[in-house]
């Protein structure tokens, strides 16, 4: 059963936002960092399993996720489900439905979230007074693209097997860098049936593919969750590797 999100007031100020003193996020500006705290409107808290956008729908706002783990998908007309990519906090959502009129995609919690609200309304004034959070948008789009590149090759030419690990090796990284995980927390929060959704793969082929890499040891299957154990005999066995650390832009 899903819950609805709930609006909040800013409970965290954009002058002491967590996401700044991580490694991968990179500084603003004064000024820029004025416009930002101004461009937003508060914060919404999000259940696990709540529906934060829903697609078709027209929304007022768009969202950068400043805790928790997300994902967007999309339906079929008999219920079957692809899941599209995964949110960590830095990524922004929402900015589709702002520029294309409506959404094309749904996106869902699948941790506790909290994310920044920004007005839609005001996403010009954004592009007319800094330039370089324009700019920054327009990155954030074009990884986006990139990301659904890796994962489009993935599905299309990858065993089932090496896209489980690319899967798995691919989230332990962005979790890394997003700082939702570390050395010493290394839990992953999808179960099967998120795998099962972003793979292109039926539960039990899941299942026995989760258990060969399980087999392998680079892997412990918990409870609502998956352990890495060996994150770089994923990236072997996927022949996938990840970019090299660097500054990101965020808003």
């Amino acid at each position: 059963m899903t819950t609805e999100p709930r609006s909040n007031v800013t409970r965290v100020s954009c002058f002491d936002c967590p996401l700044r003193s991580l490694a991968g996020f990179r500084a603003f500006s004064e000024s820029e960092l004025n416009f930002v705290s101004q461009f937003k409107r508060g914060e919404l808290l999000a259940d696990s399993s709540s529906t934060i956008l829903v697609e078709g729908a027209k929304s007022a706002h768009l969202y950068t996720v400043l805790s928790g783990w997300g994902f967007r998908y999309k339906i079929l007309e008999d219920g079957r489900r692809q899941i599209l990519n995964y949110v960590v906090p830095g990524d922004m959502v929402g900015l589709q439905g702002a520029l294309m009129a409506e959404m094309q995609h749904s996106v869902e919690a699948l941790t506790p979230m909290t994310l920044c609200v920004f007005e839609r309304s005001k996403l010009y004034s954004l592009f007319e007074r800094h330039a370089g959070l324009g700019f920054d948008l327009t990155w954030l789009a074009a990884r986006e693209e990139a990301i659904l590149d890796e994962h489009l090759l993935s599905i299309g030419r990858r065993s089932a097997v090496e896209r489980a690990a690319y899967l798995l090796g691919f989230l332990y990284d962005r979790g890394i860098k997003s700082g939702m995980l570390s050395e010493t927390n290394r839990h992953i929060p999808v179960t099967q049936m998120h795998f099962a959704d972003t793979l292109g793969l039926s539960i039990v082929h899941t299942n026995k593919t989760l258990r060969k890499l399980a087999d392998r040891g680079l892997i412990l299957w918990r409870e609502r969750g998956c352990e890495i154990l060996d994150p770089e005999g994923l990236q072997t066995l996927s022949s996938w590797a990840p970019e090299e650390l660097r500054q990101r832009p965020f808003i």
